[in-house]
């Protein structure tokens, strides 16, 4: 189609189209097309098709329809008509080339034959790539262990505290006769024997202390917890509830240990402690009345197990209580001890007031606990005395021998032995009590040591404490089901037969365990001859129903729903456990309601299903479930940032994408609750990001950073997804901070760069940290039209991940600090392990300094207190810790103080953390979260990064210290001791340079042998010349100076290792030198293999030691000078300028320069060195030396110049003229111009090309006067910056749709810059001033820097230099001196001890102090972590076993995810539904060594034959559905049978060989029996909206 044949009805429905983007459609008659400009907004208002079959995307649950509710529809501002009038003259010369731009941008075209050779990624791993397999297969092997250790650890620990108990308990009965072993006395003759009154009170106090010991570690938890956090006062009536329900539980164990147990024989005793669940049996039945869910059947077992657990309270009392009245206690004492689980069985949905009440009382004891069991369980102890005490008092004893024989129990004493005479009745065949027995014989004294009491009392204490750690540890790594509940289950029955075959044994041998046990000592054994007259006569054949009931009423702890290393307090109600029944505690006190079931609900509203778990929590109807998903925003923030740093930071957010999706489409498609769900969206902010052009210096485009990016996302996602993966051009929005550029990921998330002009909004990251906090926090959530209580539960569950440009990591590292979130609500933010990349000496320092700052610093603060800092580049904000009050508003604070530009600039992270830690808020480190980050490779480069580092440290730990009273007081987590370890670390810092002085001087007088006065000189004198160059000189003279300083320091250092081990030699290893010298080096070796994984990072210690100089004196000394210099330091560029810029700027430093030549001639005392001067007589020497006599100016000279200047301007301007001819005559060449238009209307052709650059419409340089060298332009369009700004035209941001803001983002983006982001025009007085403020703080730090330094190191050396008057003797190392003395024939042996002045002293007893704490804290954090990661550990034999094998009802979310992960997958292979790594690997290695095998030819081949489509996660999990069960997911409404119309589909087996066929076979008939099974078809049939459209993906559907 020729121009003069256009329609002109295209141009007008064009401006129809665009007017109707702006809210102000022209009047017309006809029908128009849809406009290339719609009214979309991203994250919360409505957007258009995404992906290449127009699949809607939907944000978020409920953001979209209530921003649409907010009043999208209005109108934005005006459309400028200019514009328009542009696009009608256009776009009839742009649609002829329609065809031929089309064929250019068709991302979905076939490969070209001649370009289907590719550049594979590097198959070197790196980073958080890098595999440690024999790190994952240890951890397998751990895991394994873990479960078999903690399940005979908490079964032997809870067999051996039952049993411990009942023999302590078999021993306090008075006048109890035992039978004595005969061996040492008379094989022929039986012995009976009787404890003394004395060791019987022995084991009483001993029984009592195993009891009470529980209780009074509740005691001291809960008194060190009221001690350093926080605690709220219970009201009275909630004191009283507990205090009631805890004095019963205290009468009943008491009762029950004193009074029931001896005198009830220890096989009954240990069969009646499964009777201890009637109270929580009892609650259990009406909580699940309230909640009415279970079926008849369960209700039934309910009751029968109540019925069953009252059999127990009344059976033997009713059956013996006659002979033994003490049985009737039974009753009494198992309803109070099971009054002591109250707690864990009531809710708030019960139907019974009374149990709601107490439900609240529960609630409010979140809070008041630790208060009220400080004092409940000294209250407690009183009362388990008390009856301790009645108890003797009922037996007949004298209570008063209580307290006056004790101490006889407690030494060797005698115990009466005496022979008696047994008679057997042989009818019954019953053998009579022992106590029947007839003397026949004298009395014989035995003696008996005291220690037995105690070492069983400590084998009980030991026992049941581990039987409750390891317990607790199988909760946490989530074992709970095999080693938690099977073991507590199984306690009983194992004691119960333990104690009938020692009983057995025992009875047949009375010696049977001499020599084990005390001949005279043993349980209360039964007197039945007859196991079977035993269980019948005795009734415990019911004890058998008692242990069914039990596992029943604690049915929970086989489900449990607890998070990955959860707290304490999620997972036991009260804080310890019962030393009475040890393991019935652990299992009634574990939570049953540690999780609501708000995932379920979540599911549910997401499938937009009307059916509800639970109808009857009406009280939390505004709360959705999915309010409390996890919405993480990671927010990168990027400058300047090369190629290969924004690989690894687009890698892993297209890692996290694809798991992201693989957890939704198992949601949505297997209908399975993942626990580890969460929602995602990725933020990039770019500073800085637009640059003025080359034809234009009034208009911008963006920078090569942004272009960069744009380039490189496309191979970061085919990198990470083993595939070509091209992903659609990113839709560009106008902003009024600039730009923004959104793209849709192969996991449907969105990631959006915020593209910031200077020019508009501030520019550094503490501004970028404040627009996403706002937009994310303020508009995104606290703008929405919701009930507040939702926006609460959003707010706790938003989350921001903060990240660098550069940052490299994996997806289970977020979810490692997700974890952290989940399990302490009060913590605010969460880092991970940072490593540094990079190559060379630089780096391999950092490596081993970065090491030990987590390994021992980091772990120290997280275990002692909070951590201090949460390094920006990888670190996870709670959104509403964010939004606390003095966080996010004052962080938006503008530095107008010297110290606030250190503190508030260069260090954000920093103080942001200090921030939330002054509000209350807790910050935590995992060391299994790594992420890994480029660091400063070049010496210049590393001394700036850390110059902004080392003062904004010191000035916000100064800012926390000076006001750590009102810290302490509001923030639970860091307490007085805490602010003393700061303190201690802050001295360390501030005198270090003065510390590695004087070790310096030492070092120097042990290495080279001489005086310390020389020592002192040789070591100063290079000090003070750094420092005046640092006061005096440039940064890059004392970077100079720096690097040449510590190359000379670093060969002394390997001279003074010399020095050291001779030293060492002659002191000997037990002086203070050596051993703190051995102490830090053990410290490091046992650290670095505590960490096994980063153990690599140890050798790069000896780097570490060489640059100690340098880091700890010179780095501070430079650090300290330069607190005036504000700027970055790194990564800086020089940006272009405008020609008036450039222009001013070359005539001011043309007046400078006149001002100052002649005091910047070599000769200028002589006169002018040159400009325009000339001399009447003038004489040279070779053109070196020349002399002017009566000078005066030469305009012939000035006007020279002034024609050099303009030939060289319009030799510019004709460069720039010939580069545009250029680009219109080869607009496909190497410098092709930018296209002028708003938008792409369709395809355009070379001579639109030609149009739009005609040479009348270019800018100034295009017509320029030949006369006076002035510019001629054409009337400029006036262009709007919201409507139509001209980096929109760039080509290298491909050529994606064009959208615009709503307005009320526009008004609120207007309105924050207004308020807080407006940029910062500083005048020339103010920048004056701040200089000088900012020199005033660098001169006082630097004045009190250096004299605390000098007073210090005067002192030590001055006392060093008179240690002989005034030292401490060193204890160790002592050295015997042996002189012989010929003329006296004497031998004079003298003893030599080291001398140790008083500050080097303290200087050892303060490192060491130091060392202690950090390293007990790692052991502590490094068990911890190691919880932590057996927790996150997956067995494959568990998920990733065929579906076909998997029961209907055991199907799990781990086995959802495993599949939906493999069929999801964007790998272009011929049989990619089978792809095993594990084999490709293996022929890709195979390949590598065999290049002749290789099928080059036939591979690129059948590459030409596919599309280079756009592909996305949920369109392959779709197609490849699709091929395995067309006609299953046709009734679905799902799209049968869809390939691509160039034979490109999932289903098509024309290139595969039988093998690959019958492969894929095998997969799908996995597929099949999951989808058959009636688990499964069940799911399908509430899914609504669980459906494919025909032409789109899997929806993320929502409601609100």
């Amino acid at each position: 189609m020729r121009c003069d044949e256009f329609d002109t009805s295209f141009a007008e429905e064009l401006v129809t189209n665009t007017c109707r983007a702006a809210k102000k459609t022209p009047r017309h008659g006809e029908e128009t097309l849809s406009s290339p400009f719609t009214e979309s907004t991203i994250f919360g208002t409505p957007l258009d098709d995404v992906d290449e079959e127009d699949e809607e995307i939907s944000d978020d649950d409920s953001d979209a329809s209530l921003m649409q509710e907010k009043g999208h529809d209005e109108s934005m501002d005006s459309v400028n008509r200019d514009v328009f009038r542009g696009l009608l003259e256009s776009a009839a010369q742009t649609f002829d080339g329609a065809d031929i731009e089309a064929s250019e941008n068709n991302d979905g075209s076939q490969v070209k034959g001649w370009d289907v050779f590719e550049n594979l990624p590097p198959d070197e791993e790196s980073g958080s790539t890098a595999e440690h397999k024999w790190i994952e297969v240890s951890m397998k092997i751990m895991k394994v262990s873990a479960y078999i250790v903690t399940f005979i650890m908490v079964l032997a620990c809870g067999v051996v505290a039952k049993g411990s108990l009942l023999f302590m308990a078999s021993q306090i009965k008075p006048g109890r006769i035992t039978e004595f072993c005969n061996r040492d006395l008379s094989q022929e003759k039986h012995f009976t024997s009787v404890i003394p009154e004395s060791e019987r009170i022995a084991w009483t106090w001993v029984l009592l202390i195993a009891v009470i010991i529980p209780e009074l570690g509740s005691f001291l938890r809960s008194f060190r917890i009221c001690l350093f956090k926080f605690w709220d006062m219970p009201p009275l009536r909630d004191f009283l509830l507990v205090a009631t329900m805890e004095t019963l539980n205290a009468i009943g164990a008491s009762l029950f240990v004193f009074a029931i147990l001896p005198n009830l024989d220890s096989i009954r005793g240990a069969m009646i402690t499964n009777c201890v669940c009637f109270i929580p049996a009892v609650l259990g039945e009406y909580l699940k009345l309230g909640l009415s869910y279970q079926g008849w059947v369960f209700y039934g077992l309910d009751f029968l197990a109540i019925f069953l657990q009252g059999t127990g309270l009344i059976v033997w009392p009713l059956t013996e209580g006659i002979s033994n009245p003490s049985l009737w206690a039974i009753p009494f004492a198992l309803l109070f001890i099971s009054a002591g689980w109250w707690e864990n069985y009531t809710s708030k949905y019960s139907p019974f007031s009374f149990i709601r009440s107490m439900s609240t009382v529960k609630d409010r004891l979140k809070t008041t606990r630790y208060f009220t069991y400080s004092i409940v369980s000294l209250w407690k102890i009183l009362v388990i005395f008390i009856i301790c005490l009645v108890s003797q008092h009922l037996y007949g004893q004298n209570v008063e021998h209580f307290f006056t024989k004790v101490g006889e129990g407690f030494k060797d004493h005698k115990i009466t032995v005496r022979e008696v005479k047994t008679v057997y009745s042989a009818p019954s065949g019953n053998l009579p009590d022992i106590s029947n027995a007839i003397p026949v014989g004298d009395y014989i004294d035995v003696r008996a040591t005291f220690q037995s009491p105690i070492y069983v009392c400590i084998l009980q204490i030991v026992s049941a404490y581990l039987c409750y750690i390891f317990g607790k540890f199988a909760c946490k790594i989530c074992i709970q089901e095999f080693s938690f509940a099977f073991p507590v289950n199984l306690t009983v029955p194992v004691a119960v037969t333990a104690l009938t075959v020692m009983c057995a044994n025992r009875a047949a041998d009375t010696c049977y365990y001499h020599g084990i046990i005390p001949d005279y000592l043993f349980f209360n054994a039964p007197s039945m001859y007859l196991l079977t007259q035993y269980i019948s006569e005795k009734h415990v054949w019911l004890w058998l129903f008692w242990l069914l009931s039990q596992s029943w009423i604690t049915l929970h702890t086989w489900v449990p729903k607890c998070d990955r290393v959860a707290s304490t307090e999620k997972l036991f109600v009260i804080p310890l456990y019962s030393a009475t029944v040890t393991d019935q505690s652990l299992a009634l006190n574990r939570r049953q309601d540690d999780q609501p079931d708000l995932l379920k609900e979540e599911l549910d509203e997401f499938f937009e299903t009307n059916d509800k778990s639970d109808s009857s929590r009406q009280g939390d109807s505004q709360i959705r479930g999915s309010d409390c998903i996890p919405r993480i925003y990671a927010c990168a923030t990027m400058w300047h940032e090369n190629r290969e740093e924004m690989m690894e930071m687009l890698k892993s957010i297209m890692r996290l994408d694809s798991d992201q999706s693989a957890r939704h489409n198992a949601q949505q498609y297997f209908r399975v609750v993942d626990p580890d769900y969460y929602k995602l969206e990725i933020h990039v902010f770019f500073d800085d990001a637009f640059e003025l052009t080359d034809d234009d210096d009034e208009e911008k485009v963006v920078n090569q950073f942004v272009k960069l990016l744009v380039s490189t996302i496309d191979e970061a996602a085919s990198h990470v997804h083993e595939a070509h993966v091209k992903i659609r051009p990113p839709k560009k929005y106008p902003t009024p901070y600039g730009g923004r550029l959104v793209w849709i990921l192969p996991g449907k998330n969105k990631m959006i760069a915020h593209l910031k002009d200077k020019t508009k909004i501030r520019q550094k990251k503490r501004w970028s940290q404040v627009m996403y906090m706002y937009y994310l926090l303020g508009h995104r959530l606290i703008d929405l039209p919701i009930p507040a209580i939702r926006k609460e539960m959003r707010a706790e569950n938003t989350f921001i991940l903060a990240l660098d440009g550069d940052i490299d990591f994996q997806p289970n590292a977020v979810q490692l600090l997700i974890d952290l979130m989940k399990k302490n609500r009060n913590l605010g933010a969460a880092c991970g392990r940072i490593h540094p990349v990079g190559s060379g000496p630089m780096v391999w320092y950092q490596m081993f300094e970065y090491a030990i700052g987590h390994w021992l610093q980091k772990a120290t603060e997280h275990t002692i207190g909070s951590v201090l800092c949460s390094p920006g580049c990888f670190s996870l904000f709670r959104g509403k810790a964010l939004m606390d009050d003095n966080v996010m508003r004052r962080y938006t604070s503008r530095a107008y103080e010297a110290r606030h530009y250190v503190q508030y600039d260069q260090g954000e992270d920093r103080w942001l953390c200090t921030l939330l830690l002054q509000r209350g808020h807790h910050v935590e480190y995992s060391a299994a979260s790594d992420a890994y980050t480029h660091c400063p490779e070049g010496f210049n480069e590393f001394y700036n990064q850390r110059r902004r580092w080392v003062p904004s440290t010191m000035a916000n730990i100064f800012d926390l210290l000076g006001d750590y009273k009102r810290t302490v007081k509001c923030n639970a987590n860091i307490s007085t001791l805490y602010i003393a370890y700061q303190m201690m670390l802050m001295a360390g810092t501030i005198l270090g340079p003065g510390t590695i002085f004087l070790m310096l001087v030492g070092a120097f007088v042990a290495a080279f042998k001489i005086d310390n006065w020389t020592s002192f000189y040789y070591n100063l004198i290079p000090i003070l010349i750094y420092m005046v160059v640092c006061f005096l000189c440039k940064s890059n003279v004392q970077l100079w100076s720096a690097l040449l300083i510590s190359t000379v320091y670093g060969l002394v250092m390997i001279a003074v290792l010399v020095g050291i081990m001779m030293q060492i030699a002659e002191d000997g290893p037990l002086a203070p030198s050596s051993l703190f010298l051995f102490i830090v080096a053990g410290e490091f070796i046992i650290t670095a293999l505590l960490h096994p994984k980063e153990f690599g990072c140890l050798p790069h210690g000896i780097t570490y030691y060489i640059t100690v100089p340098s880091m700890y004196l010179l780095l501070i000394i430079y650090s300290v000078f330069n607190m005036n210099n504000v700027s970055w330091g790194t990564r800086e560029i020089i940006s272009r300028r405008r020609k008036r810029e450039l222009e001013e700027e070359k005539k001011k430093k043309a007046k400078e320069a006149l001002k100052t030549g002649k005091k910047k001639s070599l000769l200028g005392f002589l006169g002018p060195a040159g400009g325009n001067d000339a001399g009447s007589m003038e004489f040279s020497l070779a053109g070196l030396f020349k002399c002017m006599l009566c000078t005066h100016v030469d305009d012939t000279k000035a006007e020279e110049k002034r024609s050099l200047l303009q030939i060289s301007e319009s030799l510019e301007r004709l460069g720039k003229r010939m580069e545009n001819l250029e680009r219109l005559i080869d607009p496909r060449g190497n410098n092709s111009g930018r296209r002028r238009s708003v938008v792409s209307v369709g395809p355009s052709s070379f001579m639109g090309t030609l149009a739009e650059e005609d040479p009348s419409k270019i800018n100034d340089d295009m017509s320029v006067s030949s006369d006076s060298g002035s510019m001629i332009s054409e009337p400029k369009i006036e262009r709007d910056d919201l409507v139509y700004p001209y980096w929109i035209e760039d080509p290298d941001l491909k050529n994606g749709d064009v959208e615009f803001l709503s307005r009320d983002e526009v008004i609120f983006w207007k309105d924050l810059i207004d308020a807080y982001l407006y940029p910062i025009a500083e005048t020339d007085d103010e920048k004056k001033k701040i200089a000088e403020d900012l020199k005033q703080l660098r001169d006082k730090s630097v004045f009190a820097f250096f004299m605390l330094n000098a007073f210090f190191v005067v002192i030590v050396f001055l006392l060093q230099l008179h240690r002989d008057l005034l030292h401490v003797t060193w204890p160790l190392g002592v050295k015997n001196n042996i002189t012989y003395i010929p003329e006296q024939h004497e031998v004079n042996i003298s003893k030599g001890y080291l001398k140790l002045e008083p500050i080097g002293l303290v200087f050892v007893f303060f490192f060491g102090l130091i060392l202690v704490i950090q390293f007990i804290a790692m052991l502590i954090h490094r068990m911890g972590t190691f919880s932590h990661i057996l927790a996150s550990t997956e067995l494959s034999c568990y998920f990733t076993q065929k579906v076909e094998n998997v029961n209907d009802d055991a199907i799990s979310y781990k086995e959802a995810l495993a599949i939906t992960r493999k069929i999801q997958q964007l790998k272009e292979s011929d049989n990619d539904l089978d792809h095993d790594p594990k084999k490709a690997k293996k022929k890709k290695k195979l390949e590598r060594y065999n290049v002749g095998q290789r099928k080059t030819v036939d591979r690129l081949q059948k590459k030409m034959s596919k599309a280079q489509q756009i592909v996305s996660h949920a369109t392959a999990f779709r197609e490849r559905i699709n091929s395995i069960r067309p006609d299953t997911f046709g009734g679905l409404g799902l799209p049968v049978n869809r390939s691509s119309t160039n034979g490109n589909s999932f289903s098509d087996q024309s290139n595969q060989s039988f093998d690959e066929i019958k492969e894929e076979k095998g997969f799908r008939n996995d597929i099949y029996s999951s989808q058959e099974s009636p688990r499964f078809m069940s799911r399908q049939h509430p899914r609504k909206s669980v459906q494919f459209k025909d032409g789109m993906d899997l929806e993320k559907n929502s409601d609100v």
